[in-house]
Formats: C-alpha cells, structure tokens, sequence
C-alpha cells in the first residue's frame, strides 16, 4: 500500500509537470520561412513566423491544432503506460514483500512458539537466538535474561516454602510429642503437666516469633507503600532499648554513636532493620566481645553501621548470611533461639528502601553491616536558624570520586551485596 501511494503520487507529478511543457512543433517552408508552434494542454497556442503572410497565418493555426492534438495524445500514452507500469510494480512488491515479511518474522515466530513452550516446569530453556545484532536479537537477549531472572525467583521461592515448611513442622512435632508423652503416663502429676506446658509455651513463642518474622519479610518483599522522612537515629535509638540487657548478660561491650541521619521510608521496617541487625551482632559474638551501633550522614547518604566481634566467617559464604533460611557452620547458627531470617529481613527492608548493604569482614572475626540510605528529598533539620544562631552558607558538594565509601580494610574485606527483589513476598 505504501508502495502503491507513492508510486501513484510519483505518476500525477510526472503528468503536471508533461502537461505544463506542452509540445512545439517546428516546420520551414520552401523559400526558408521558419514557423515554430507551441501546443500546451491549457488550449493557447502560439506561433512565431519568420516572414508574415495570410498563408503562413493558416500554416500556423493548422499547426497550432495538430501541435495541441499530439500532446493530448502523448499524455494519454504516458498515463496508460505508466499506470500498467505501477500496477505490476505493485503486484511484484506485494510478492517481495510478503517474502521478506516472512523472513523478518521467522524469528519472532520462533521466539513464540518456544516462549509458549516454557512454564514453571522448564524455566532453564532458553530462546538462545542467532544471528545478526539487530533489534530482534536483543529482544531475543532481553527475553533470555528475563527468563534467567524468573528462574532465580523460582528457585527461591521453591527453597523458602521448603525451608518455611520445615520450620515450621518441627516446633509442631514437638509439642505433638510432648502431649503424646504427657498423656501417656498415667502416673503424670500436677507438676509434669505443668512443665509440660511450659514447654509448650516456650515452643509456640518461638513458632509465632517464627511466624512474625515471615510475615515481615512478606511485607518487606512487597516494598514500601509510602515514604515519609525520618530520623535513623531514633529508629536505632529504639531498635536498641531491648538489648542492653542481653549485651549485658553475654559480657558484651556495647557502644554506640548515634548521630541524625534523615531517611525517607518506613521508620517502622527500618527499626526492625536495626533490631535484627544488633540482635544478630549480639547473639553471635563471643565472651567479652564488642558490639558497636552507629547512624551518621555521609555525603547526604543516611548510613547506619553494626559491627561486632565473633568467630571468622568465610568470604565466598557471607551473601548466604543474607537468605532465608541459609545456615554456616554450626557454630554459628546452633542458637536455639534463632530461626535463620534475621539477615534476609535485613535485605528486604533495604531494598524496600533503596539502600545499599556492605559488609566488612574484621581480620580476627565479626562482620560489619553497613546500610547506605538514598538521600532524603527534604531532610528535617535538627537545628533550624535562629536570629542569635544564623545558618552557615552550604557545604558545596563533595566530588564523584568522593562518593565512593572508602575504608582501611583491604578491599577484599569488602564485600557489596545487591539489594534486588528476589520475589519472596
């Protein structure tokens, strides 16, 4: 159609333009009178003679005539002509064109057919086109690359149901044993009973502990319904209250260093960020270790640090810290108390806020968690103007180069961890 438009435009310019020269015709007489006659298609002839008489004034009007004839008829030709021209271009375009419409779309039929082909059963296939770099190989690679990216998200969901499942049946067997137990001895007194649930009690805080962190990291997962600015300081300042006294039972020394650092986001998910992170730095630590808690403003990045000492982690194994339900060595994740998904909250609720995690490994052991926040839109500011205490002038900002968190410790110490939706929620 495209074609046939343009052709039949091409074809109405070409006969304007015919029309609008017209056809001369030139005749010279015996005794070398020349008569020229210009035959437009507007009907207005001209004649110029080279000798003025009543016969060549005839000569010239039956020329005239004759002239007008031949150009009517020349432009007939040249519409009948080029219109069976244009409609057997059009015919063999047609044809051209379905073929190589064909061929350009080979390939996406391919692409569609092994797409239907592929479900939750079959994600590690792969569309795997070649050929040129062009948009549909791209498109090709995009697809790919989406695919790799479900199949992750599969394998994680698959291995959190698993491991959720797991956890939760256990508490569920044992107090199903205890009560089988209980029940069947008949010489059970008022104080076995008792103990027994005790111990139930004890096994259903844990499942509803259990329970709760599931449901935080869910909600986690999900992201952020609204972002309001606040403080990371009162939210660790909080995070804290609960855990002097564990620290204090355990021997441990803990410092803190809390300065005003504006986030926007959530300041309830980002006081479970610092609580989870501070009970994880103080459950796995060793006798009169340290635990240091710090929130300060880097560069107009809000930035909350946790570090303790332990026992020495691996470096290849520290991302496994930070998924649900990945345990290490024994020794480490033995706790009765924990439940293996302190770190991967921690995670979640930094990439509902778009923060960064780093973690540092200390040279005798311990981890240093460090959570760089997005910069606020509208900061709160802790200490407005006033007439006695006038605002200074601004700060200019640091460098690029500059933006980059720098530390002492050898830069295979540090290790960044990608804060991406894994689709656990």
């Amino acid at each position: 159609m495209l074609f046939l438009v343009t052709g039949a435009g091409l074809l109405a310019i070409t006969c304007v333009l015919v029309d609008r020269t017209g056809t001369t015709l030139i005749r010279k007489d015996h005794d070398g009178t020349v008569v020229a006659v210009n035959g437009p298609a507007s009907g207005q002839h001209a004649a110029h003679l080279s000798g003025g008489s009543a016969a060549l004034l005839q000569l010239a009007r039956q020329l005239s005539a004759q002239a007008a004839a031949q150009h009517a008829h020349d432009l007939h030709q040249l519409l009948t002509q080029s219109g069976l021209a244009l409609a057997a271009m059009t015919a063999l375009a047609l044809a051209l064109a379905w073929l190589t419409t064909g061929r350009a779309l080979h390939p996406l039929r391919a692409m569609k057919a092994a797409t239907q082909r592929i479900t939750e059963h079959n994600l590690d296939e792969r569309l795997d086109l070649s050929g040129p770099g062009d948009e549909v190989k791209d498109l090709a690679d995009t697809i790919d690359g989406l695919l790799a990216r479900l199949e992750t998200a599969f394998e994680a969901q698959r291995r959190f149901v698993a491991s959720a499942s797991h956890e939760l049946r256990t508490p569920l067997t044992l107090n199903r044993a205890l009560l089988e137990v209980a029940l069947a001895d008949p010489d059970a007194g008022a104080a076995d009973l008792r103990a027994t649930c005790e111990e139930l009690l004890a096994l259903g805080e844990h499942t509803e502990r259990l329970v709760e962190a599931l449901l935080t990291l869910a909600t986690s997962e999900r992201g952020l319904d609204r972002r309001d600015p606040f403080d990371l300081s009162t939210a660790a300042r909080r995070a804290l209250a609960p855990h002097h006294a564990e620290a204090e039972r355990r021997g441990l020394s803990l410092t803190t260093r809390l300065g005003h650092a504006a986030v926007p986001g959530d300041p309830d998910l980002a006081e479970r960020m610092a609580a989870n992170l501070i009970d994880n730095a103080i459950r796995y630590n060793q006798p009169g270790g340290r635990v240091e808690v710090r929130t300060e403003t880097s560069y107009d990045h809000a930035v909350l640090t946790v570090a303790n000492t332990g026992p020495p982690v691996p470096a290849d194994q520290v991302g496994q810290l930070f998924q649900p339900f990945q345990r290490l060595t024994a020794d480490r994740t033995s706790h009765p108390d924990g439940h293996g998904l302190g770190l991967s909250i921690v995670r979640a609720i930094a990439t509902a806020h778009d923060a960064r995690l780093q973690v540092r490994l200390g040279p005798a052991g311990g981890l240093t968690v460090t959570a760089h926040f997005p910069p606020s839109a509208s900061p709160p500011d802790p200490y407005p103007a006033t007439a006695d205490h006038p605002k200074a002038s601004p700060v200019p900002p640091a460098p690029e180069f500059a933006r980059d968190f720098v530390t002492d410790a050898p830069p295979d110490h540090w290790l960044g961890l990608r804060t991406q939706k894994s689709g656990l929620g």
